[in-house]
């Protein structure tokens, strides 16, 4: 039962972060917490899948390592579009 649980609050969590990464695509801010939000959902997926089965909890550690280095790249685009631009409104960036 504690483990239907679980997977019910992964649903949970993953649909609103897609349904806030859908929703609120005006601020890079927001759109890039959403992301994180998701990869935690997705953390947290494999954390009860591996711990089910009894896996290694290696694979987890790989992708904490990358989760955060997408975080990281994130924030530097944040920081060089509010440089640049002022804002993180995606209307104020122009493409071309």
């Amino acid at each position: 039962m504690m483990i239907m649980n679980m997977w019910i609050i992964f649903i949970l969590m993953f649909i609103v972060g897609n349904l806030i990464f859908v929703s609120k695509h005006k601020h890079l801010l927001i759109i890039l917490l959403s992301l994180e939000f998701i990869v935690l959902s997705i953390f947290f997926f494999l954390l009860i899948y591996l711990m089910c089965f009894d896996f290694e909890l290696y694979m987890l550690m790989v992708f904490l390592v990358f989760s955060v280095c997408e975080g990281a790249l994130g924030l530097s685009i944040l920081v060089s579009m509010i440089r640049t631009h002022g804002n993180d409104y995606f209307q104020s960036f122009n493409l071309l």
